[in-house]
């Protein structure tokens, strides 16, 4: 007896011995580890890493970067089942728990002590939370006991519920997504509150090993892991029988969903990611900016489908190069069994680009050709989807027209293929021309839509800002503005006459030319530009000066690093960005004012909006007061910013700001008005006339064309909306003899324009005082006698009204003016 005593109370004594040892060590690891511990009062602002996103001006969007996909989202908001879940997956005493749960920590140790490594952390969902923020995933026993520790600390500083939201956020899911919306768009292309239950526990089983239990890399194993859950939920009364075994004969429908980009617009976010960088630093892609452009999705789309669709006609014009290659060739097959087989493999392989989709002929008969596409889709192409592809020799020639699909095509060709607008498909070539498209209001140098390119996955380079080309007779509107600003009118009459120059400038003796080789003698300034005459320009800008045109244009924002010193930049021998003649042109579409290009128009951040643009605007109200006000101090407008006093009158994407910074007004707004009425002649009588479809009176607009047809272009506008096209090759080769601005880059324009100005009244600029419309002899510039039966009504800037009637005088019976040749400069 005696024994039995002493031997329990030895048992005793070593119990509490051992007790007091764990406790010792237990207490000495905590005042080791405790003053390392994060404060736990950080999880409350925690600002959990959320991807840049961003979004057109009616918020579809556009793209996403960053690293981690995640949607936050809130407790209250989270489905219950989905809660119920994910505790039967990880932690279902975790409403009753102080954030540890002894069984659990039992069960690691006997894992470690066993095996030497602990295979299941016998973690909460409190102590992942702790793991998670805090902690690295290394499993060595200090950071599980960091885990206990801090899970202690939080369920004292957080709700339970607190708690339960931040793991829903953090948790990481697999392929990118980290938290329950993002994994549920990631293998639905849902939110999580239109999850089923067999999706809700699929996802739930994600955390314990998102790779092995991934429902897309391993289906069978996730299914299992599902079916366990769903079990659980069941056992612990949280689903019914009948919900349980519903769920569970529900088959695996998981499968990759990208983000959903809702507006095809890559240029654009590689442009607005470029700028936020520059803003905010590498913190852009963790902060969940949501930014909101300018873009306007209607445009943006027409955009897109106008210069694909103008790459289309420009290559179908040149000719059919043949099959990117053949397949039974390349493989020497001639079984039809393994021809199919090498034709799936290859579809499998073959990427899009843009519109374009690979397909393979499978048979070709006399007018048609039977083609196999992706996921064995198998369709027609008609004869009058084939006919087009006459066979390419160069640039300038083409063979003849084919007369059956057998000239064509062959069984075993790869080939493009693009669907049209009735549903049916059209044989196809990858553009090897390119093309760049900015649209902007003129008033505020908003972007409503840009195009950089035919497919920005095949070529990211930006020709919009990046690529510096000739601009050809695009530029002449600048010039003659200039000759406007320095007194010249649009009647002054010009002599379109061979000339020779020797200037060093030029290296020599240089011979301009017209692009016709032909010369039409003396006319009117404004012929000069709608008739686009290069020797009517050479000849304004010699008597306009280089220097003071130059300074001219520098004002109205052009580059002028780019702007040629000498002759040759009267026909447009200056190298820019589209952008930038597109920002210049916004000078002249605007009555005079200076605006910059933009994209971002704000930024948010969790509601917040961190940054909101304030663009210089055209605001002749806010010009008109401040001129009443004060007029010796009337330059003051260009840098002070004055309370808007009819936000009518101001374009859009300000309306809903106090104030306004007025843009600088850079032209004499009588020498814009007029240069305006000379652009639109350029519609109605010169060398835009395709743009004349639109039936309107309020467009003005310029071609150009370069040397060689290297370089073609259209820009045109009316006050509210102002659009730009170039059309050329990235190894600056020529188009083709025959392609020009009219019929390349104008007919984009077309396509685009129709779209942006639908539903959109006519308008035109306001008539600024000091002008005056008189009657004059076309031939002399000079006022009309009474009765010429040829007077034509013009505009003059009122100083420079012409004061003499026409006389002129004749040389012979065929009564041609007699000019003296001074008079022509």
């Amino acid at each position: 007896m005696k024994r039995s005593a002493k031997l329990l109370k030895f048992f005793l004594w070593s119990g509490f011995a051992s007790f007091s040892g764990l406790l010792l060590v237990a207490a000495s690891a905590f005042l080791y580890l405790s003053p390392s511990l994060p404060a736990v009062d950080s999880l409350r602002d925690t600002n959990l890493q959320t991807p840049l996103r961003i979004y057109s001006k009616d918020e579809l969007l556009i793209a996403e970067f960053g690293e981690k996909r995640r949607t936050p989202v809130h407790f209250d908001d989270t489905p219950e089942k989905m809660v119920k879940a994910f505790m039967a997956a990880e932690d279902d005493r975790f409403y009753y728990h102080p954030g540890v749960d002894i069984v659990g920590l039992l069960r690691a140790a006997v894992q470690l002590v066993s095996t030497g490594r602990i295979q299941s952390g016998g973690s909460t969902i409190t102590m992942q939370v702790a793991k998670n923020f805090f902690l690295s995933h290394e499993r060595v026993f200090s950071r599980k006991f960091n885990e206990i520790l801090l899970a202690l600390q939080i369920e004292q500083e957080l709700t339970k519920n607190e708690i339960f939201e931040l793991y829903l956020n953090k948790i990481y899911l697999g392929n990118r997504a980290y938290g329950v919306e993002a994994a549920a768009q990631v293998y639905y292309g849902k939110s999580i509150d239109e999850l089923s239950l067999a999706q809700q526990a699929m996802i739930a089983g994600l955390p314990k090993a998102p790779s092995r239990y991934n429902p897309i890399n391993d289906p069978d194993r996730a299914l299992i892991r599902r079916n366990w859950i769903l079990g659980r939920m069941q056992e612990l009364g949280y689903i019914r029988d009948d919900e349980y075994q519903e769920a569970v004969n529900e088959p695996t429908t998981a499968s990759y969903h990208g983000t959903p980009i809702e507006l095809q617009a890559p240029y654009i976010a590689e442009m607005v990611r470029q700028e936020m960088v520059e803003r905010f630093g590498p913190e852009t892609y963790t902060e969940g900016f949501r930014v909101f452009t300018t873009v306007d999705s209607t445009l943006q789309k027409a955009a897109n489908e106008s210069v694909a669709n103008g790459l289309f006609a420009y290559t179908e014009k040149h000719g059919y190069k043949g099959p990117i290659r053949n397949l039974n060739e390349e493989n020497e097959i001639s079984d039809e069994d393994e021809s199919f087989a090498v034709w799936q493999k290859a579809l499998k392989k073959a990427r899009s680009a843009g519109p374009l989709k690979p397909a393979v002929v499978t048979l070709v008969e006399d007018q048609s050709a039977t083609i196999l596409m992706k996921q064995s889709k198998v369709t027609t192409l008609d004869w009058d989807n084939i006919e087009w592809a006459k066979k390419y020799i160069n640039v300038n020639a083409f063979g003849h027209n084919p007369k059956t699909a057998t000239d064509v095509l062959k069984v075993g060709d790869l080939i493009w293929v693009r669907q049209m607008e009735d549903g049916r498909f059209r044989l196809a070539e990858e553009p090897e021309a390119q093309s760049s498209l900015i649209s902007m209001n003129p008033e505020s140098g908003a972007i409503l839509a840009l195009l950089g390119g035919f497919n920005f996955y095949d070529s990211m380079y930006n020709r919009s800002t990046q690529a510096v080309r000739q601009a050809g007779s695009s530029f002449k509107p600048f010039v003659y503005a200039s000759a406007l600003d320095d007194g010249l009118t649009a009647a002054s009459i010009i002599n379109d006459a061979p000339v020779v120059f020797d200037d060093e400038g030029l290296e020599g003796t240089w011979r301009p030319n017209n692009d016709n080789m032909k010369f039409n003698g003396p006319m009117r300034l404004r012929e000069g530009l709608y008739r686009s005459r290069n020797l009517i320009s050479i000849r304004i800008l010699r008597e306009v000066g280089i220097s003071k045109a130059v300074s001219f244009m520098a004002r109205l924002g052009l580059p002028a690093e780019a702007i040629t010193q000498n002759l040759s930049l009267a026909l447009g021998n200056v190298a820019m960005t589209p952008l930038e003649m597109t920002t210049g042109y916004a000078t002249i579409a605007n009555g005079g004012y200076k605006v910059s290009p933009y994209l971002i128009n704000r930024v948010e951040v969790l509601d917040e909006t961190v940054f909101k643009s304030s663009p210089a605007t055209v605001c002749r109200e806010c010009l008109n007061k401040k001129l009443n006000e004060d007029t010796e101090n009337s330059e003051k407008l260009t840098t002070e910013a004055i309370t808007t006093p009819d936000a009518t009158d101001l374009p859009e994407e300000v309306i809903v700001a106090e104030t306004v910074t007025p843009a600088e007004l850079v032209m004499d707004p009588r020498v814009n008005y007029i240069i305006n009425d000379i652009m639109r002649d350029v519609i109605w009588k010169g060398t835009g006339k395709r743009a004349r479809a639109l039936e309107r009176h309020d467009i003005g607009g310029k071609t150009g064309t370069t040397n060689d047809s290297k370089d073609v272009w259209f820009i045109g506008f009316n006050p509210k909306v102002l659009t730009s096209v170039w059309v050329g090759m990235d190894n600056n080769t020529t188009l083709g003899r025959w392609e020009y601005g009219g019929n390349t880059a104008l007919p984009i324009w077309l396509s685009y324009m129709k779209v942006a100005l639908d539903g959109m009244p006519e308008q035109r600029l306001p008539q600024p005082d000091g002008i005056e419309t008189v009657k004059i002899d076309p031939e002399t510039g000079q006022l009309a006698n009474q009765g010429n039966p040829n007077a034509i009504f013009e505009l003059f800037r009122k100083e420079n009204t012409p004061k003499a009637v026409s006389q002129p005088k004749t040389n012979g019976e065929d009564g041609t003016p007699a000019f003296k040749p001074e008079d022509l400069f």
